[in-house]
């Protein structure tokens, strides 16, 4: 494991996301995982873990997340905010960072010209995994309308 230098951390950034984001703070995450636990692109992108992207906003270790290729990876499933005992949504984090890397600079245009092309495999793929999980017993609150459809309600 990488060591983590916090000498240059920015404690306002969680403060930043967080007012962005619409929450009073991102400080109620308690690292539990859940959001890891059901993140269908955890499945095929090891790496993903919206768990420690999380963790190091908190930190405020701002330049290491928003220069890292993994908050491109959210499909905004919302599969974390279902489970999240918080009600976290990280969809809306992810969504932010992308944001704030692209008006900060730490992304290039050439990056995001060749993540388009791989971008509608990644929501295919959350597509389809959510979809088995589903008609495996997987309750939550989805928004996407095709998933309300398939969605089992507990009685």
């Amino acid at each position: 494991m990488k060591d983590i230098d916090l000498s240059t951390a920015n404690p306002e950034f969680r403060k930043d996301i967080a007012q962005k984001i619409g929450l009073e703070k991102i400080d109620p995450c308690y690292q539990c995982g859940s959001c890891t636990g059901v993140c269908p692109v955890r499945e095929v992108v090891e790496d993903f873990d919206p768990r420690r992207l999380i963790h190091m906003v908190v930190l405020g270790m701002r330049q290491e997340v928003l220069s890292s290729d993994l908050i491109w990876f959210c499909c905004l499933c919302n599969s974390c905010y279902a489970v999240c005992p918080q009600g976290i949504r990280f969809s809306r984090i992810a969504a932010e960072l992308q944001k704030l890397a692209v008006d900060e600079g730490y992304v290039k245009q050439d990056f995001l010209d060749e993540f388009v092309k791989i971008n509608g495999y990644l929501k295919d793929l959350c597509r389809r995994t959510m979809f088995n999980k589903v008609r495996a017993g997987f309750y939550g609150s989805h928004k996407m309308p095709c998933w309300q459809k398939h969605t089992k309600k507990k009685v």
